[in-house]
Parts: structure tokens; C-alpha cells; sequence
């Protein structure tokens, strides 16, 4: 796997049937472009992880830094009925990424979640707007540091706060 994409990879062993990949911010599109030249048709999923609060045990491969954040991209390639991990770390510092747009059309929807949510960019996204919260909304709901406290939120598809 290491040879085929050039990024580490996790154990070696599979994580619920799926290979992981480990690329640098750096390598992530790329490492994506390689994987969808491979046969991997199909962005199955899109999300991120902030780890602040977590330990130092993150189970990542020698060589791999651990940073605040991480984003998850899982990877389908319908014709081998495989499926493809990658998991890069994404500096607090500066959380960005290329989009996975021109790959995967279908990620629009989910940077937009990422991007929302935890506040990492996408860098070339067709439309990097809040896709739940208020355009208005300070913040990102799912950062550890974010203070939920109790504030009633009018999401954009509700009809009404409860």
C-alpha cells in the first residue's frame, strides 16, 4: 500500500475490512487522485475528528505526527468490492485541505459538514458555506473547545427552535 500510494500505512492490518492509508496534508490530493485512477469510484464518507482533549495514544503508523485535527475520507472501489481508508492529520494552526471536488463531486456536501462543523477549509470548494448552522453563527459546534451551553439554534431546515 505504501508503494502504491507513497503515504504510510496504519498496521497493516485491515480496520473493519478497509486498508488505511496515512497521508500528509501535503500528499492528500494526490494521494486521492491516485486512489481514484485505481478504481476506488465512490467517496463513501467525509469527516473529521478534533483529538484535543484525547491522549497520546492515537494508533498512528512511525513517522505519522499527530495533530488537533484529522480528517477521514473512506473510499469505495465498486469493481474489486474494496474499500480505502485515508486519514491525514490537520494542524490547528491551519486547518486546511484541497477539496476532493474535482475527484468526487459527491464531497460537496460533506467539506461543507467538515468545514461547518469543525472549521477546516477546502481549498478550491465550489461553495465553502455553512451547510447547518447560521451563516451568522460564531464558531464550530464540534470543536472540543466550542461551550455549547444552552443556546436554542434556528438550524437552516427546521421550522422552529425547541
Amino acid at each position: 500500500m505504501t508503494e502504491r500510494y507513497g503515504a504510510p500505512v496504519g498496521d497493516g492490518r485491515p480496520s473493519r475490512g478497509q486498508a488505511v492509508i496515512h497521508p500528509s496534508p501535503s500528499q492528500w490530493l494526490d494521494v486521492a487522485a491516485a486512489a481514484r485512477a485505481d478504481g476506488f469510484d465512490q467517496l463513501v464518507d467525509l469527516t473529521a475528528v478534533d483529538y484535543l482533549t484525547y491522549g497520546a495514544d492515537r494508533s498512528l503508523p512511525e513517522g505519522v505526527q499527530p495533530e488537533r485535527f484529522e480528517v477521514v475520507a473512506s473510499l469505495m472501489s465498486h469493481a474489486r468490492l474494496e474499500r480505502l481508508r485515508m486519514r491525514v492529520q490537520v494542524s490547528a494552526d491551519d486547518p486546511a485541505l484541497p477539496t476532493l471536488f474535482d475527484l468526487w463531486p459527491g464531497s460537496e456536501s460533506l467539506e461543507r459538514e467538515v468545514y461547518d462543523m469543525f472549521g477546516i477549509a477546502f481549498e478550491g470548494h465550489p461553495d465553502l458555506s455553512r451547510i447547518l448552522m447560521p451563516e451568522d453563527w460564531p464558531g464550530n459546534p464540534l470543536r472540543k473547545d466550542y461551550d455549547s451551553g444552552r443556546i436554542p439554534v434556528q438550524f437552516k431546515a427546521a421550522s422552529n427552535v425547541r
